[in-house]
């Protein structure tokens, strides 16, 4: 119970990776705050719950939870989502940010021809919400001059894919790390760290079912990938424990690829 007594948000936190994150930090002993824009995301990808809701899940571990439906990308609805915590809770000690991803990505995402309407589209519900995220949940974490943040990039913002392809996510990821070095300078001497993480080839409940667990796909992916699996979202979730306990005390600032070697440097 590492995280008895804490209070952790997590965005895009009803499906996926950022259900995994959800359910760890509850075993860990934190009450948990679940954001999504839609609270029964699971259902989309036909992801199994133990309960009805990821919220009832969060309660049957023994823990507190409460679901708040909003979207990241509007400055008003983070704010009061913060409001809602300190409310209910009467504190914010860990937040992940795991909302995004590439989403409508049947659209051209090319380097010289994405749509700036696209291009904004990805930019706002990957950079932009996790920056609001962060300037919300910083001012409370700066007042009692404590806390942990971590953000959630991807490989894809490490790497460039060699073909042009998926720039406005790739870009997007990629501020998202710069975003974290910056803010964690800011934020080091209040006591807070803030810190990324970015997933490989994960087998989320999404992924999933786009195709990634075929054995094709897995095939192709797996002769890429030096441990020679895919990554689980239980993979990440150990990561973030790492970042938002006493084990991390002294690091801040880093991104940290869980890809099983994928992305070598």
């Amino acid at each position: 119970m590492k995280l008895k007594g804490k209070v952790a948000l997590v965005t895009g936190g009803t499906r996926g990776l950022g259900r995994a994150y959800v359910l760890h930090l509850a075993r860990l002993g934190a009450d948990v705050v679940i954001n999504d824009i839609d609270l029964h995301a699971a259902r989309e990808y036909g992801e199994p719950l133990t309960a009805e809701t990821v919220m009832a899940e969060v309660e049957n571990l023994g823990r507190r939870a409460l679901g708040i439906q909003a979207d990241v990308t509007r400055k008003d609805a983070v704010d009061a989502m913060v409001e809602r915590t300190l409310e209910e809770f009467g504190r914010l000690d860990i937040l992940v940010n795991n909302a995004g991803g590439n989403l409508q990505s049947q659209n051209d995402q090319s380097a010289s021809g994405v749509s700036p309407e696209h291009y904004a589209y990805i930019m706002d519900t990957n950079l932009t919400g996790t920056i609001l995220c962060c300037q919300a949940a910083s001012r409370p974490m700066k007042n009692v001059r404590s806390g942990r943040i971590v953000n959630v990039s991807s490989q894809a913002g490490l790497w460039s894919g060699r073909d042009g392809g998926g720039m406005p996510y790739k870009v997007a990821k990629a501020g998202i790390i710069q975003y974290t070095r910056v803010l964690a300078a800011e934020l080091g001497p209040y006591g807070i760290c803030v810190n990324c993480i970015a997933p490989g080839f994960i087998l989320s409940s999404r992924a999933v079912a786009q195709g990634r667990n075929s054995e094709e796909t897995r095939t192709r992916l797996e002769a890429q990938i030096p441990l020679r699996r895919l990554g689980t979202p239980e993979d990440c979730a150990r990561v973030v424990e790492f970042l938002v306990t006493d084990l991390s005390d002294y690091v801040t600032g880093q991104c940290i690829p869980v890809c099983g070697g994928f992305v070598a440097f």
